[in-house]
């Protein structure tokens, strides 16, 4: 399958789909759930993928409830996240190999996070990616997160390219969601979740990696 327009520019997300952070983040959660004497359900952390960061914490109280201590779990969160992070977070398959590509084919490119401009240095600083985009659109960029299209509108605005015209990959849900009611063709590189039939609705191809992303764009 061939994309319905020849790509102007890429806009990536980034936990789960340029670096593998989002099994750091489950695996934080259900400890800090514990430490304070609750089970978190896998389905919990499911469906807080892909959102920023106030969404995910009001899915947490509602489900524990209003007085569990929101901001204690978050900063111990924070603590073991920053400790992996400290020893570097492993690029996904093809991260590399694509925006090699993207060099050699000369098209720009950004990444539209939920997370915070903290979180991207902490997360990506390691790998020495970071410099290779020409902007970071994160938390505090936007009026509205994931799932609406502001996070991948503003990307598209500070790259210069009209949405429709952009690539847009993304491992969530919530961030296919936002990439679509953006305008942009988007392709979901699944990590903790699978596609559903309405994210398969909502785009071009579902790839295995970004190994495929790269193939795509090699043959277009």
């Amino acid at each position: 399958m061939s994309l319905p327009r020849t790509p102007k520019a890429v806009v990536f997300d980034m936990d789960g789909l340029l670096c593998d952070t989002e099994v750091v983040y489950r695996d934080a959660m259900m400890a800090v759930a514990a430490e304070h004497g609750h089970d978190m359900p896998l389905s919990l952390f499911q469906s807080m993928i892909g959102l920023p960061g106030p969404s995910g914490d009001q899915k947490v109280l509602d489900h524990f409830g209003a007085d569990f201590p929101i901001l204690k779990f978050n900063s111990r969160v924070t603590e073991l996240v920053d400790a992996a992070c400290a020893t570097g977070i492993a690029l996904k398959a093809g991260a590399l190999e694509l925006l090699d590509h993207l060099d050699e084919i000369g098209l720009p490119r950004a990444i539209a996070t939920s997370s915070s401009h903290r979180s991207v240095e902490a997360h990506l600083g390691h790998s020495g990616v970071i410099p290779r985009f020409d902007t970071i659109v994160a938390r505090g960029d936007y009026a509205r997160g994931k799932p609406h299209p502001d996070p991948f509108l503003t990307a598209a605005g500070r790259l210069g390219v009209a949405p429709e015209h952009c690539l847009a990959l993304e491992d969530s849900h919530n961030g296919v969601r936002a990439a679509s009611s953006a305008g942009m063709m988007t392709i979901m590189v699944p990590d903790l979740l699978d596609p559903t039939l309405e994210i398969e609705g909502l785009c071009i191809r579902i790839a295995r990696d970004l190994h495929e992303v790269r193939d795509l764009l090699a043959r277009h």
